[in-house]
């Protein structure tokens, strides 16, 4: 019988673990920490999203671009669908963000290891690996206590983002053992802090908004944009659109480049129609600040007028041309220079990891050593928000168990 060893028991290990099984092989799950999918049961702030009906390539990012696409067609979010309901879960669609109709994380831990169970994989937790080697055309894994012959080795042993869970890093280094490069991991999906932070008197304020991320110093490119509800903190922007973008502010900030935000407070509005709506604002008699606070918080509007060097209860009447330019263009375009992001701590993926060129993309075997496999977050490929990590785990997690068996 084949016997296949799966060092991480996250998400994507738990997936291999279980296709292996139903492969036939003897499958043995090993697990640093003392419970299997401890991650998971933070994900979607404990509602767990499974998935996301809308699939594009760029929901998905990676040193090597292509890379995610050949696994993501074999199995998506329709067999992710198709794997957990034969699970017994059923499904809440949030305007295509899928969760388990419970809204609970641990409805879809349980029925993993229901299933591991059910296929008697053999699961180890408090299991450290230490060294895997090749010996003969097969496999060693070393632990503190013992050892594991194997004819597969699936790494499944995630990033460094939320170390808590149990996400150390650890897989990287078994990787370069065996002869693997590793994109420098930074932290991705986490919040950006900039210095100085003129909205710092707006922190807890949150507002509609688009966030585009700026790289360079002289010709600044631009890397990305989101557009959703913002979190304004006392360091510097979070929530879903600030996460969305993260990931390049870490990578541009871990190669020494200067990084700005610039953020549209009335994104909603085509440019022409914004500009219409703040001349109607500026020229309406009264206090220029109070006719301010009729489209956005009054934190927020106080904001606005000290970056712009303005009394806050100037008149409108007395309000210059020039200064209601520069107003309209600071709401629609208002600079932060991003000087850092949270940590790995805090952060939610990672972007980074194994690099893909040395992993074949249709099956998730290792180009170098025939017969290693990787799955999930310890490759260099990470998603948006909404549900594209866990889907990448659930592709990545059954490739690497059917090892090619499809």
């Amino acid at each position: 019988m084949r016997q296949t060893v799966v060092i991480g028991g996250g998400a994507s290990g738990m997936t291999a673990a279980i296709f292996a099984a139903r492969e036939g092989d003897q499958v043995t799950l090993l697990e640093h920490t003392d419970v299997l999918g401890k991650k998971l049961l933070s994900t979607g702030n404990g509602r767990c999203n499974l998935t996301n009906r809308f699939q594009e390539p760029s929901c998905y990012h990676s040193e090597n671009e292509g890379f995610p696409l050949p696994a993501l067609r074999q199995f998506g979010y329709r067999e992710t669908l198709q794997f957990f309901g034969g699970l017994g879960l059923f499904f809440k669609d949030r305007a295509g963000y899928l969760y388990p109709r419970s809204l609970q994380s641990l409805a879809v831990r349980e029925a993993l290891l229901l299933e591991l169970s059910r296929l008697g994989v053999d699961t180890r937790t408090n299991c450290v690996v230490k060294e895997i080697k090749t010996e003969n055309g097969r496999f060693l894994v070393r632990t503190r206590d013992t050892s594991f012959a194997a004819d597969a080795v699936v790494l499944a042993c995630g990033g460094k983002a939320a170390p808590a869970t149990g996400s150390d890093g650890s897989g990287y280094e078994l990787a370069c053992l065996l002869g693997h490069r590793v994109i420098l991991p930074v932290p991705a999906l986490t919040g950006l802090f900039a210095s100085p932070n003129p909205l710092k008197k707006a922190a807890g304020v949150r507002a509609d908004g688009t966030v585009s991320l700026y790289v360079g110093e002289k010709e600044k490119k631009l890397m990305g944009e989101d557009t959703g509800e913002l979190q304004i903190t006392d360091y510097g922007i979070s929530g879903i659109p600030a996460f969305q973008v993260s990931r390049y502010a870490s990578r541009a900030l871990a190669e020494g480049k200067m990084v700005q935000a610039r953020l549209n407070f009335l994104s909603e509005y085509e440019k022409r129609e914004a500009k219409e709506i703040l001349h109607q604002v500026f020229d309406r008699a009264g206090d220029c600040f109070q006719n301010l606070c009729g489209l956005f918080p009054e934190k927020l509007s106080a904001v606005f007028m000290k970056k712009s060097g303005l009394p806050v209860h100037i008149p409108s009447e007395r309000l210059e041309k020039r200064k209601k330019q520069q107003l309209s263009e600071l709401i629609c375009s208002f600079p932060l220079d991003i000087t850092a992001v949270n940590d790995f701590s805090r952060a939610q993926v990672t972007a980074g990891g194994i690099n893909t060129d040395d992993v074949w993309p249709e099956t998730m075997e290792s180009r170098l050593l025939p017969g290693l496999y990787f799955a999930g977050e310890v490759l260099d490929v990470d998603g948006n928000c909404g549900g594209y990590n866990l889907q990448w785990a659930w592709t990545s997690g059954f490739l690497a168990g059917k090892q090619g068996r499809l």
